[in-house]
């Protein structure tokens, strides 16, 4: 029998968070620049598997069993970016069921080795960071395809009920105990939406003036686990009626408020956690009485290359060791990408067919030859990456308007640079590539 005040348990499921095993809420006392307000981050690494995924994870399997989807099938599949896939790795173990996980090969090293040591069946794409619904391509689609085969299931956590279904069960319902019903505020990241749509919802329904915000990235961003307002488009679980208030952060102001909370306040914290405090302490005003929650999803310990990347001056070139991941060069190369990423060169759809309808640019597909022929924006012509730079089908004029296009724009925006390297001076990007472009409802 499961015993919370003597943590004995009869299995690692017994862990799975709820009102009587809550994850931890720790008082933020020197990063918050607040006199009157209380700020807590909810501890959701306190899970058993990791993050805040795993509540998803349990809700999901429990009820594909409850709805008897799951007997004769024991073989799961589902994208994703990373927490979710590890959290039903591990519910699988322990169930007996096994997992294939369809996802971006942007997503952290140890993610991707973490989950093939779960056991997890690992499929790397080039996708975006986090999975597109709808997308002509990428770990959704295959996701689906493989869940065609009578022996497999998919659960769908960007669009199943009993994702947000977690947080109202469990998230919600800790809060409101923990915080003696005292809580005004409730802040969460935005990623598939399921946290803040199901915690806010019963949080509401305790009492409606909780105010209820969302935090998310800028687009291009490298936050693993949440959306920019263009992908967050794309996910059924997002529905900003909810939402009292939503607001933007940068890459940058994220991981500079995960070092501190680190090294200020003692919390193993991950960058996810960095950017909803952000938002937070833009959103909420110091006012007597005010109690704020913010969930923090995962620790810091899955993302070493992100920080490398973006906190390059904690690892100064002469403390390179020869075998270093990544070289001082690749950290480099990061960084570049990421300011590339937020350039004015980098632009969406929507931008791009006005440029190409007024016969102002060449668009350049710098996919395979077998990835333009099964599909490709008319007029653009071919140039894989690796052939860019000895191309003799460029324009001689280094002043001619181009455009970089891929699969989801990261092929594309190394093409862009490397274009600029060349000499040409006037090229742009489209951002999230051949996938947006789609799902902007232009033609190919």
């Amino acid at each position: 029998m499961n015993n919370h005040a003597l943590r004995v348990y009869e299995s690692m499921l017994g862990l799975l968070s709820g009102t009587d095993n809550p994850t931890p809420l720790v008082r933020l006392n020197r990063v918050a620049p607040f006199e009157h307000a209380t700020i807590y981050a909810k501890l959701e690494w306190y899970n058993p598997f990791g993050s805040v995924k795993d509540r998803v994870a349990a809700n999901l399997v429990r009820d594909a069993e409850d709805q008897g989807v799951l007997g004769s099938i024991k073989n799961l599949v589902e994208p994703t970016s990373g927490n979710t896939g590890m959290g039903l790795a591990m519910v699988a173990n322990a169930k007996g069921y096994t997992l294939t996980a369809p996802l971006s090969s942007e997503i952290p090293l140890a993610k991707r080795t973490v989950l093939r040591f779960f056991g997890c069946d690992v499929i790397e794409l080039e996708d975006t960071l986090c999975p597109a619904p709808g997308a002509p391509e990428g770990a959704i689609v295959m996701a689906q395809e493989i869940a065609d085969k009578p022996d497999f299931h998919m659960l769908n956590q960007y669009e199943n009920e009993a994702n947000p279904g977690a947080h109202y069960l469990t998230t919600g319902p800790e809060i409101w105990k923990q915080t003696g019903g005292k809580v005004t505020h409730f802040v969460a990241g935005l990623g598939t939406c399921g946290t803040i749509g199901g915690t806010g919802r019963f949080l509401k329904e305790q009492n409606p003036s909780i105010k209820v915000l969302g935090v998310h990235p800028e687009d291009g961003h490298d936050i693993p686990g949440v959306r920019s307002i263009r992908q967050l488009s794309q996910t059924k679980l997002y529905r900003p009626k909810e939402y009292d208030q939503t607001i933007e952060v940068r890459n940058e102001d994220a991981y500079r408020l995960c070092l501190r909370l680190n090294r200020e306040e003692s919390l193993v914290a991950g960058p996810s956690s960095g950017m909803a405090l952000t938002g937070a302490l833009e959103m909420v005003s110091d006012e007597p009485g005010t109690v704020v929650v913010v969930i923090f999803p995962d620790n810091v310990f899955k993302y070493a290359t992100s920080v490398r990347k973006h906190l390059p001056e904690l690892f100064p070139p002469q403390q390179a060791t020869p075998n270093a991941d990544p070289s001082p060069g690749e950290a480099l190369f990061g960084s570049m990408m990421a300011h590339a990423r937020r350039s004015p060169d980098v632009i969406d759809a929507g931008a791009a067919e006005k440029i190409l309808e007024e016969n102002r640019a060449l668009l350049i597909d710098v996919r395979s030859p077998k990835e333009f022929a099964e599909r490709h924006v008319k007029g653009a012509i071919n140039i894989p990456l690796g052939e860019l730079d000895q191309e003799a089908d460029l324009p001689a004029d280094h002043d001619a308007p181009l455009i970089t296009l891929c699969a989801v724009g990261q092929r594309s925006l190394v093409a862009m640079l490397v274009l600029k390297s060349i000499g040409y001076r006037n090229v742009k990007n489209v951002a999230g590539g051949l996938n947006a472009w789609v799902d902007a409802g232009l033609p190919t």
